[in-house]
């Protein structure tokens, strides 16, 4: 198998056999859709539901949001060949780790069965809340997805950032 990882912000979309797409899940939430029929899934990864009423969000923040992460995924989908009114979904993460955050994993599960709901789109595994990460493998061509409880969320690399070059002095507000 082809393993395909995805990280916050990041959706993969395939009709390949031999694809399996993964993450690990905090608060965050994946959804998993699939097309039976066509044998085309996908999953994406989100921080958040969707910004507050008054929240203006920059373009290129959007990926942070459910709302925007969906719509990314479900037309991709359809661009491989999916019909939107065969998809099924699995819905996965949303633990409540860090106690000082509140519920925001609840909040985003929440998000995502109501978006679920408003589309129309069947749910069938689902496994969100608690407070322990997930790791969650998708085999995109027929459905299957296996979730995993963490003892603990295990650190993730990201890029370096690059520090500012110049005379070295910093300003404090």
């Amino acid at each position: 198998m082809r393993r395909v990882s995805i990280i916050q912000g990041e959706n993969h979309v395939s009709g390949d056999a031999d694809v399996v797409i993964s993450t690990l899940l905090g608060s965050c939430v994946s959804v998993c859709l699939q097309d039976p029929e066509a044998r085309i899934g996908g999953m994406n990864h989100f921080l958040l539901g969707e910004p507050g009423k008054d929240q203006q969000v920059q373009r290129q923040d959007m990926q942070r949001y459910g709302v925007h992460a969906m719509e990314l995924l479900i037309n991709a989908l359809m661009r491989k060949g999916a019909n939107r009114s065969r998809l099924r979904a699995q819905i996965y993460g949303g633990a409540n780790i860090i106690a000082g955050l509140g519920s925001i994993g609840s909040s985003n599960a929440e998000f995502a069965r109501r978006f679920m709901q408003t589309e129309g789109i069947r749910i069938g595994q689902c496994d969100v809340g608690g407070k322990q990460a997930r790791r969650v493998e998708f085999i995109p061509y027929d459905g299957t997805a296996r979730c995993r409880a963490l003892a603990e969320m295990p650190a993730i690399a990201r890029k370096p950032v690059a520090m500012p070059t110049g005379g070295g002095d910093v300003d404090l507000f």
